[in-house]
């Protein structure tokens, strides 16, 4: 089932009482690329954050995974019921939805859309806006159970390094997994994982939109995985775009797919991990 979905596709189905639409927005842009609008929502869309609500708050990582119970109890505070239709959006385009698609996938709900392009492309479709999220006055009964193979740690990376059936993907630019740039954040190292092959997110993604399946396969398709290789795990910086890059091989038919949580943000500052350049 293909998880992206336009505009015109949620407007048709407004007034459907099992559509919850998710503003997945965080404070992220890519130099050049779209600007984002703060002012405007989608109408009758909740705030989905995973800065400061769904996520680990006992993590020094940012936007980590939350627990089952803690990512149960936030979603039915939202009004989110196990036969929701979820739609999740960003303001960015197609950059933070994807995270908080594959969270929601975590934690075994069918029904979740991203909408591909985000606010930009909604508002391209001139569709109305809002400026002010919907008031959730009754709790839903979201009750969605974690597969703890979405998301992996640290430790199951450094297992996966010597395996030849996984591969590590960094989302991160060229540059970047070369080390011939310091990262952003302080007192992290720069490199990558051992073994691990570099498919900036940036590459897949058409201005605000993804690239078409097509497009997308021929790109993956330049990687030259090997036979062997059948689970994938993406990285990047700090476990967003990593889901861009999952989101590609998802459509096109990769089925054995995990994101490294805590991606390099964890790995670049542990200096018992190795790394490579």
């Amino acid at each position: 089932m293909n998880p992206l979905v336009t505009p015109q596709w949620v407007w048709a189905r407004k007034d459907d009482p099992k559509l919850v639409i998710l503003d997945a927005s965080i404070n992220f842009q890519i130099p050049g690329e779209v600007e984002k609008d703060t002012q405007n929502i989608i109408p009758n869309s909740v705030r989905f954050d995973y800065d400061a609500v769904f996520c680990d708050p006992n993590s020094t990582l940012p936007h980590m995974m939350p627990t089952q119970e803690r990512f149960n109890q936030n979603a039915q505070a939202f009004g989110i019921n196990n036969n929701s239709i979820i739609v999740v959006y960003d303001n960015s385009g197609t950059f933070a939805s994807p995270r908080a698609w594959w969270m929601l996938k975590a934690m075994g709900h069918k029904d979740v859309f991203i909408l591909d392009g985000g606010l930009t492309e909604w508002k391209n479709e001139k569709l109305p806006v809002a400026q002010q999220y919907v008031d959730v006055n009754q709790a839903g009964d979201f009750t969605g159970k974690l597969n703890e193979a979405y998301f992996v740690d640290s430790k199951v990376v450094l297992e996966k390094i010597e395996d030849s059936s996984s591969l590590t993907v960094d989302a991160r630019s060229q540059a970047r997994f070369n080390g011939e740039v310091p990262e952003p954040r302080a007192g992290v190292r720069s490199g990558h994982i051992p073994n691990s092959s570099c498919l900036p997110f940036a590459t897949l993604i058409d201005h605000h939109k993804m690239k078409s399946p097509e497009e997308l396969s021929k790109i993956i398709k330049k990687q030259n995985y090997s036979e062997q290789q059948e689970h994938f795990i993406f990285s990047c910086g700090s476990g967003v775009t990593a889901c861009i890059v999952l989101l590609a091989h998802y459509l096109c038919g990769y089925n054995s797919l995990s994101v490294y949580d805590g991606s390099w943000t964890e790995w670049g500052q542990e200096s018992s991990l190795p790394i490579e350049k």
